[in-house]
């Protein structure tokens, strides 16, 4: 039932926004609409904590990671809508953007919501696929939201390097489906059919076929070396895009990637696909970190903390073990630190006009509170005790090295280099003279909001898991980890 509510729900948003010609209207309703699908991801992850996975009708079938990534959705996707109104209108009162930007704004924001919670929800992998690529086609137009060259130039180089890479994830999913002899008679090939027929494929084929989706999905996730396209995107795209981009469709497509992991896994054995997420998850991890020493754009700066964490996420499943459970929980506070940094840097961008960090200086004196609460999302997502992220580091090393001793040294030095860059960048923001001329205090202390409520939670989850998300984590691990 929740998964119907969830798709009506924003589906209906999508066209009320598209009809109604006031703009408080249409706020209301992304706002009203976001919520509705919050509440029904809860309902949904507790559904799927007590019986798993969770059928409801005939496309849609939700396990427990799957149930996990929508609960994400949600909560990113009610805070986005809400720091959307009052930063949509911060730039409407600067002349930046019109009524019509904002409708266009707000149809595509509840398409993207809509899509992002298909794919997780939907039981058939074809489907996921147009529901992932969905998320491209509704996303390109908030990327190129300012129609300025930089910000067309990311719109075009999103579409067409994630477009060629989902093509080739297509591709590898079509190979899967050769197993099948039989759908069951209602002719949809399900995640449970392409499971139980797994026995049927070529060993060979199924390395071939997840090297494809690898490489398809993994470039929708941001791996490098396939991740040019994540810091122009997210550099160039409204704060909460940023947000919902970095905070939960990276993990959709990641998510992707493992299912069909699971399948490989059964026919070809672990040690193939583990050494892949383990090879792209260190190569992601070395090439951000890299890059964060000589960063000279935040948003880009946090885009590539992006890449580091996945990278971490991809690391975990490699490894085992622990380290899968360390992913799981990884995926969970970075979902919810990362929206926050963006949340804050939207503020900064309202107050300086600017990206670039040469030009932000005084920060703490000009934005005390969002300036107090940057430092605690830098300290938390480059995990600083007693942040979560700290924690589930510390396993995936352990793991790591239990495993693979270089592996985990090269890790541990990247993260190092990382806290360094990303310390080096934020510090000279925070601190310094803030231009003479610029007033003290929040742009509006609503875009506080937002923030607050995703590092609170963030922080709270560090020390104390509800029972319900404790078994859905407890359930993922044993089936992502098999």
């Amino acid at each position: 039932m929740e998964p119907i509510i969830i798709i009506s729900i924003l589906s209906l948003a999508a066209l009320a926004c598209l009809l109604l010609k006031s703009l408080r209207a249409i706020e209301c309703v992304s706002l009203g609409a976001s919520a509705v699908a919050f509440i029904a991801a809860i309902s949904l992850a507790l559904d799927v904590s007590v019986q798993q996975p969770a059928a409801f009708a005939l496309f849609f079938s939700v396990d427990s990671l799957g149930a996990i990534i929508a609960l994400l959705i949600g909560a990113v996707g009610l805070a986005a809508a809400f720091y959307s109104i009052f930063y949509l209108r911060a730039e409407m009162t600067k002349g930046i953007i019109g009524f019509h930007r904002v409708r266009q704004y707000f149809i595509l924001f509840n398409l993207f919501l809509l899509a992002m919670f298909f794919a997780v929800m939907v039981k058939n992998p074809i489907l996921m696929w147009i529901a992932i690529e969905s998320t491209t086609l509704s996303t390109v137009f908030l990327i190129s939201f300012y129609d300025k060259p930089t910000a067309l130039e990311a719109a075009w180089k999103y579409l067409i390097i994630n477009s060629t890479g989902l093509l080739l994830g297509f591709f590898g999913t079509l190979l899967y489906f050769t197993s099948v002899h039989s759908t069951g008679g209602n002719g949809l090939i399900s995640w449970d059919i392409l499971k139980a027929n797994a026995t049927n494929l070529n060993p060979l084929i199924a390395k071939i076929a997840f090297i494809f989706v690898l490489i398809g999905y993994g470039t929708k996730v941001g791996f490098a070396p396939m991740h040019t396209w994540l810091p122009d995107a997210h550099s160039k795209a409204p704060a909460p895009i940023s947000a919902l981009l970095s905070g939960v469709l990276l993990n959709i497509a990641l998510f992707a990637v493992l299912r069909f992991k699971m399948l490989t896994d059964a026919v070809a054995g672990q040690a193939f696909s583990e050494g892949l997420l383990v090879v792209f998850g260190l190569v992601s991890i070395i090439i951000a970190a890299l890059i964060m020493l000589t960063q000279q754009n935040y948003k880009r700066l946090l885009a590539y903390s992006s890449i580091e964490n996945m990278g971490i996420v991809a690391l975990g499943f490699g490894v085992g073990g622990i380290g899968v459970f360390a992913a799981i929980l990884h995926m969970i506070y970075h979902a919810l630190v990362k929206p926050a940094l963006f949340f804050l840097a939207g503020n900064i961008f309202l107050k300086y006009s600017s990206t670039k960090i040469a030009n932000i200086r005084g920060v703490i004196s000009a934005l005390p509170v969002s300036a107090g609460l940057f430092l605690a999302g830098f300290f938390a997502v480059t995990g600083t005790p007693p942040f979560g992220i700290f924690f589930t580091k510390v396993y995936v090393l352990s793991a790591a090295i239990g495993t693979n001793l270089f592996a985990g040294l090269i890790a541990l030095f990247a993260f190092a280099l990382v806290f360094i860059g990303f310390f080096r960048q934020v510090i000279a923001m925070m601190f310094g003279e803030k231009p003479s001329e610029m007033s003290v205090g929040e742009i509006n202390r609503l875009l506080i909001a937002p923030p607050l409520l995703l590092l609170a939670a963030a922080l709270a989850l560090s020390f104390y898991l509800p029972p319900f998300l404790s078994e859905l984590i407890t359930q993922a691990v044993g089936k992502y980890s098999l």
